[in-house]
C-alpha cells in the first residue's frame, strides 16, 4: 500500500476508536442534534482559521492545516460553553437553542468563507464539508492521535460519574457528583473530536460516526463497557469498508465510509429477522 493509504487507514481508524466510546454517551443521552450544532459550528472556525492566515505576519510560524485546527476547535469549545451557560435559563428548551446556535454558527461562517473567496482566496468546501481521507498528513495524524488519546483517557475518568448521570441525573447529583462540570467536560470532548476528525469525513458527517457504530454495537453488547468497545470496532470496520470502496469505485471517502457504516447498521438491525 502507498504511503497516503496507510495514513488515511491509520487516520480513520483513529477516529474510529476515540467516537465509539464518545458517541455511546451521545446516543444513550440522545444528543445526536448536539453533535451537529458543533459540527455545523466548525464551519466558523474554519473560516476564522483562513482569516487569521491572512492577518498573521510571519513571527507565527503556523501552518494552514495546524492553524485551522486550533480556530475550530476554539470555536467548537467556545459553542459547547455557550450552549452549558444557556441551559441554565428556562425560557427555551435545549433543542430550540441548539438549532439557534447550528445556524447561526453555519450562517456566519459561509457569510465569512463568502467574503474570503470575494478577496481572491482559493477554498475547497467541499473538502471541509464532506472529508478528504486520502489527503490526511501526518500533522493530521498527530492531531488525531494525540487528540483522541486525550480524550480517551478524560473519558475513562469520568466514565462512572457520566454514567450515573446518563441513567438518572437528579440521583447523580444527590449522591454528589459534580452534574454541571461533568457535563461541560463531556460537551468540551465532544467538541474536540468533531474539530480533529473533521478532515476524515467532514463537517456534516462527522455526526454520523458518533452515532451509527454505538448504534449497531447496541445490539449485541450486554454491558455499558462492552458497547464501547464494539462501537470502536464496527467504526473501524466501517472505516476499512468506506476506503476500499472509495478507492474500488473513486467515490468520495468521507460519504463511502458513512455508508459503509450505515449498510452495517441495515445488516446488524435484519440479522435477528433472517
Amino acid at each position: 500500500m502507498d504511503a497516503f493509504l496507510w495514513r488515511a487507514l491509520l487516520g480513520g481508524i483513529g477516529v474510529a476508536l476515540v467516537t465509539g466510546p464518545l458517541g455511546c454517551f451521545v446516543v444513550w443521552r440522545r444528543m445526536a442534534y448536539f453533535g451537529d450544532t458543533l459540527a455545523h459550528s466548525a464551519l466558523l472556525g474554519i473560516a476564522l482559521g483562513f482569516l487569521f492566515n491572512l492577518k498573521l505576519t510571519n513571527d507565527f510560524e503556523l501552518t494552514l492545516n495546524t492553524l485551522l485546527m486550533l480556530t475550530t476547535l476554539g470555536t467548537c469549545i467556545a459553542i459547547a460553553a455557550i450552549l452549558v451557560i444557556l441551559q441554565s435559563q428556562k425560557r427555551l428548551a435545549t433543542d430550540t437553542l441548539l438549532g439557534i446556535l447550528a445556524h447561526s454558527a453555519l450562517s456566519l461562517g459561509l457569510i465569512a468563507l463568502a467574503f474570503l473567496q470575494g478577496q481572491g482566496l482559493r477554498i475547497d468546501l467541499y473538502a471541509y464539508l464532506f472529508g478528504d481521507l486520502l489527503a490526511i498528513t501526518y500533522s493530521d495524524l498527530y492531531w488525531i492521535y494525540g487528540g483522541g488519546g486525550f480524550i480517551l483517557l478524560g473519558l475513562f475518568f469520568i466514565w462512572q460519574p457520566l454514567l450515573s448521570m446518563t441513567i438518572h441525573e437528579e440521583l447523580a447529583e444527590v449522591e454528589g457528583v459534580p452534574v454541571t462540570w461533568v457535563r461541560l467536560l463531556f460537551m468540551l470532548m465532544v467538541a474536540i473530536v468533531i474539530a480533529v476528525a473533521m478532515k476524515i469525513v467532514g463537517i456534516l458527517l462527522i455526526t454520523s460516526m458518533l452515532i451509527i457504530p454505538p448504534a449497531i454495537a447496541r445490539r449485541f453488547a450486554r454491558t455499558p463497557e462492552q458497547m464501547a468497545l464494539l462501537a470502536s470496532l464496527f467504526g473501524c470496520i466501517a472505516v476499512g469498508i468506506g476506503l476500499y470502496l472509495s478507492l474500488y469505485w473513486d467515490t468520495p471517502t468521507g460519504p463511502s465510509i458513512v455508508v459503509a457504516a450505515s449498510l452495517l447498521f441495515t445488516l446488524t438491525f435484519l440479522l435477528p429477522t433472517l
